[in-house]
């Protein structure tokens, strides 16, 4: 039978988003199981098994008609297929995924890095088609980041290059981030990290904000977005932190690669305006002469669910 799908995976800190993909990149159907639930990886990988058999049940020729799965996960390593100490993760130290899931399902299984995954996606689909040099930086739970240099993702030598949401921003008295050392652009730019942010000025300051009707603890960066949209005068400050922090931090990365663009991705990016200005801007005033005004900032075009899935299943049709 002809095998004519592909799988594509999108691991997140607390779903895992599955997606049956065509030859011409059509996501077809798509399943969702959780990533935060088990300790134990071995039951993850149950519950990805059944998934999977449950999409190939919706779907002519069933699990015959799959090629193959890709995967992009946090720490993925494209090289061993394995993910690596992630922080946003409950399994620890290093985990063989490609071949656990590979034995449960019965197909082949390529993994990558999440943001390596994004940015296929992307360079595919969205807003980098075309280019052939541009960095991916997804802000979510954590701040992961793809990078393409002359058309191809950079793996590096052991498969980990391109870390970028864990470059220091702050030295003395950063935050703790969830890797364990402290002043990350993940502890600050991140949608965990503008949470932080909010709570860090409840505590320290007694600057009116509809923010003060939320339990502190359970403050999102999705409140701290829609009370900005409102005008929220402090909400709207910790974008503007946040923008900052990242400007600053991409016109760092911009040193190193000389990028068309920088395209955002992730649940961070629906704050629109109010995280891309600040962005721009700083950006641009850290910037070399050489660079400024010619890195162009960009939202992705793909919606947040498939552009880690078709990055990821580029990976199977390899297989």
């Amino acid at each position: 039978m002809d095998r004519k799908y592909v799988i594509g995976v999108d691991i997140g800190g607390q779903t895992s988003k599955l997606g049956v993909v065509d030859a011409r990149g059509n996501v077809l159907i798509q399943n969702v199981i959780r990533t935060d639930t088990h300790d134990d990886v071995t039951l993850y990988v149950k519950d990805f098994g059944a998934a999977v058999r449950s999409l190939a049940a919706q779907i002519e020729g069933g699990m015959d008609a799959i090629r193959g799965v890709g995967i992009g996960a946090p720490n993925g390593n494209y090289y061993r297929g394995t993910i690596e100490y992630a922080p946003n993760l409950r399994w620890k130290g290093v985990v063989p995924l490609a071949e656990l899931v590979g034995r449960e399902i019965g197909l082949p299984v390529k993994l990558t890095n999440d943001a390596n995954a994004a940015a296929v996606g992307e360079m595919t689909y969205g807003a980098a088609r075309g280019m052939k040099d541009f960095i991916m930086i997804t802000l979510g739970t954590g701040v992961g980041s793809g990078i393409v240099i002359g058309g191809n993702v950079v793996y590096g030598r052991d498969g980990f290059a391109g870390e970028l949401g864990h470059t220091t921003q702050v030295r003395n008295n950063g935050r703790l981030c969830g890797c364990g050392r402290t002043g990350c652009l993940e502890a600050y730019a991140s949608a965990v990290g503008v949470a932080r942010t909010a709570r860090e000025i409840l505590e320290t300051t007694d600057r009116p904000t509809t923010l003060r009707d939320i339990p502190r603890d359970s403050i999102t960066s999705k409140e701290v977005a829609e009370a900005a949209a409102k005008g929220d005068r402090v909400s709207i400050d910790i974008f503007n932190f946040t923008g900052r922090m990242l400007g600053a931090a991409l016109a760092d990365f911009v040193a190193f690669s000389s990028p068309e663009a920088i395209i955002l991705f992730g649940g961070l990016t629906r704050a629109g305006d109010l995280l891309k200005k600040p962005v721009v801007e700083a950006m641009n005033d850290n910037l070399l002469d050489l660079w400024k005004g010619r890195v162009e900032v960009k939202f992705s075009k793909l919606n947040e669910a498939d552009a880690a899935i078709l990055g990821a299943s580029a990976l199977a049709w390899e297989l």
